[in-house]
C-alpha cells in the first residue's frame, strides 16, 4: 500500500499501539530520520527497529520476573563479600559458574547450603538466583516455613497437586532455612511431595542451619527424611558455610569505627577576641 511519508507518519503510532510495540513506537520516528539521511535499505531499519523492541521486551520480562520472584533486593554478587574468610572449598569461580546455570538446572539439580547462621548462605543463594533470572531462567524464593504453609492451605483446599503443577515454571525453588520447620505430620509430607513432585524434572536450592542428622526434626519420620535427603542429593551441589558469621564481624567492623570516631580529639576551643 502506497502513502506519502507523511500520511504514513500519522498512521504509524495508532498501528504501533494495536500491535503493542512500545519500544518501536518510542524509536521510529529517530530511526526513520537518520534511515532517511543516510540512505538505509528497508530491511536494514526494519531490523534495527524490531532488534530494538525484543531487547526492551527481554529487558521488562527479567524485571517482571525479578519482582515476582521473592528474592531479597540487593543480595546480589555485586554487593557480596568475596574477601570474607570462607571455609576452604568455597571459591569465587564455582559460585559464578553455579550462577549460569548450565549443567544443573536443565537436569533439575539441586543445590544444598549449609552453614551457621550469619555466615552468607541467603546471600548466596539469593544472588544465584538473581542471575539466573538475568539469565533469562525463573526463580522463586521463599522461606520453608512460608512454603510449607502454602503447601498445606492447598492440601486442605484439595488443590496441592494443581500448585505442584504451577510451581513447575520456575525453573528453581529457593527454600530458605530449612532447619527452622519443625515436624507436623500434615505440614511437612506436604513439603515432601514438593521434594519429589521436582525430582529430576526442577531444581530446588536449600539453605539449612543444620546437617542431615537434624532434619529427624523436620520431617514426620525416618523413612521420609531418608527418601527426601536421598531426592535432595542424588544431583546436587553441597555448599558448606560453617565459618565465622558475617553479620557478627560486620557489626564488630561498625562498632570498632564508632569507637574511633569517639577516640578522636575534640576541636580546640575558640581563642579568638
Amino acid at each position: 500500500m502506497s502513502r506519502t511519508k507523511d500520511q504514513a507518519a500519522a498512521v504509524l503510532p495508532t498501528l504501533l499501539s494495536a500491535l503493542r510495540l512500545p519500544s518501536i513506537s518510542r524509536n521510529w520516528k529517530h530511526l526513520t530520520d537518520t534511515a532517511d539521511r543516510d540512505g538505509w535499505p528497508a530491511a536494514n531499519l526494519l531490523a534495527c527497529l524490531l532488534e530494538i523492541e525484543m531487547a526492551e521486551r527481554a529487558s521488562r520480562r527479567i524485571q517482571r520476573h525479578r519482582e515476582q520472584s521473592g528474592l531479597p533486593a540487593g543480595k546480589t554478587f555485586a554487593t557480596f563479600d568475596f574477601d570474607f574468610d570462607f571455609p576452604s572449598g568455597i571459591r569465587k569461580p564455582h559460585l559464578l559458574s553455579l550462577a549460569t546455570g548450565e549443567g544443573w538446572i536443565e537436569s533439575g539439580g539441586n543445590i544444598l547450603i549449609f552453614g551457621q547462621s550469619g555466615t552468607g548462605k541467603t546471600h548466596v543463594i539469593a544472588a544465584i538466583g538473581h542471575a539466573l533470572i538475568d539469565a533469562g531462567r525463573r526463580v522463586l524464593f521463599s522461606t520453608t516455613t512460608d512454603m510449607v504453609q502454602k503447601l498445606q492451605a492447598a492440601r486442605r483446599e484439595l488443590s496441592l497437586p494443581s500448585m505442584l503443577d504451577k510451581l513447575d515454571k520456575y525453573d528453581l525453588i529457593v527454600l530458605d532455612e530449612l532447619s527452622y520447620v519443625r515436624k507436623d505430620q500434615l505440614e511437612t509430607s506436604a513439603l515432601f511431595e514438593l521434594i519429589a513432585h521436582r525430582y529430576e524434572r526442577h531444581s530446588i536450592a536449600i539453605t539449612a542451619n543444620e546437617p542431615f542428622s537434624g532434619w529427624s526434626d523436620v520431617f514426620p519420620g525416618p523413612a521420609m527424611t531418608v527418601a527426601a535427603i536421598d531426592r535432595l542429593v542424588h544431583h546436587s551441589t553441597i555448599i558448606e558455610m560453617n565459618g565465622e558469621s558475617y553479620r557478627k564481624r560486620a557489626a564488630v567492623a561498625r562498632g570498632a569505627g564508632m569507637q574511633n570516631v569517639n577516640d578522636q580529639p575534640e576541636d580546640p576551643p575558640n581563642r579568638s577576641s
